[in-house]
């Protein structure tokens, strides 16, 4: 168990080991200090994987998550929303996951998870679905071997496209963890349905939600219908400003919005959820 005094909300899916915040991450680390909350960075390759690792070392209320990101499995060019620098376009080289590498980052104290990993559909092409299920398998076992949980990644096609398998992310997903999974899981920035997120439940999973929830009307139900002992929150900034943020790059310190918004949805006290959601990440995490 890691310990974890001194803050009082964790972003639970934060990316202050990208370029959005190479000028800024100590000014940003130090706000979310003085509004007492804590961050898990997640890895998406090897150099932000340890990159997450290094601010977790740094920084007393940082913890980090390693692994290959499906977008980062095959070369080619993705939307300037993901990773890119300096607003231009990110190029993914296509990294094949190095479990040996990975392992001995993933012992270091403060590494929490293995991911983020899982399919992404809408970024990449369908002929890249083995690449994406190889990495994936992947990082399960290594995720096996160390007792970690894994940060599962899930994006569907675009509009008007099909799947590589014709079924949802959601299901693919599924199957993949429920065949080769011995660990918990989370899906992050969930977007399912209720009967996709009772099947993770099913599997001993759990869910996690974002700053979405705060302006789209697509979640509510499932955040009311979802148990709050299964719930996370997370900002997975610099994505996603919440309100009363939109517009700006956000931060982890604003997922006390996503707090606040689960509670309203659930008609539950605000501290009541604050309090379930810290236990939640402290007992997932072992934090």
């Amino acid at each position: 168990m890691i310990p974890s005094e001194g803050f009082k909300y964790i972003d639970t899916h934060a990316h202050l080991n990208l370029g959005a915040f190479k000028d800024d991450c100590q000014a940003v680390i130090k706000s979310c200090t003085d509004k007492e909350v804590a961050v898990i960075n997640v890895g998406t390759k090897e150099t932000t994987s340890a990159r997450a690792v290094e601010l977790a070392k740094q920084y007393e209320r940082c913890y980090a998550i390693v692994g290959l990101h499906p977008i980062q499995t095959t070369p080619g060019q993705h939307d300037e929303e993901e990773i890119g620098l300096g607003g231009q376009p990110f190029a993914s080289k296509g990294e094949v996951f190095a479990k040996d590498w990975y392992r001995k980052l993933a012992k270091s104290e403060k590494v929490v998870g293995i991911g983020e990993c899982g399919f992404d559909y809408y970024h990449n092409s369908a002929d890249t679905y083995k690449t994406q299920e190889e990495a994936f398998i992947a990082q399960i076992e290594l995720a096996n071997e160390l007792n970690l949980p894994l940060m599962i990644h899930t994006r569907g096609p675009k509009p008007g496209e099909v799947s590589p398998t014709g079924r949802s992310v959601y299901q693919d997903v599924y199957e993949t963890l429920k065949q080769y999974a011995k660990v918990s899981f989370n899906v992050h920035f969930y977007a399912g349905t209720i009967a996709e997120a009772d099947k993770f439940f099913e599997l001993g999973g759990t869910i996690s939600f974002t700053g979405v929830i705060t302006f789209a009307k697509d979640y509510e139900e499932v955040v009311k219908w979802v148990p709050l002992e299964k719930i996370h929150a997370e900002t997975d900034c610099p994505y996603v400003a919440p309100k009363p943020h939109r517009g700006q790059r956000c931060e982890p310190w604003m997922v006390k919005e996503v707090y606040k918004k689960i509670a309203e949805l659930k008609s539950f006290d605000e501290e009541v959820v604050r309090l379930q959601l810290i236990e939640n990440a402290k007992s997932f995490y072992r934090i």
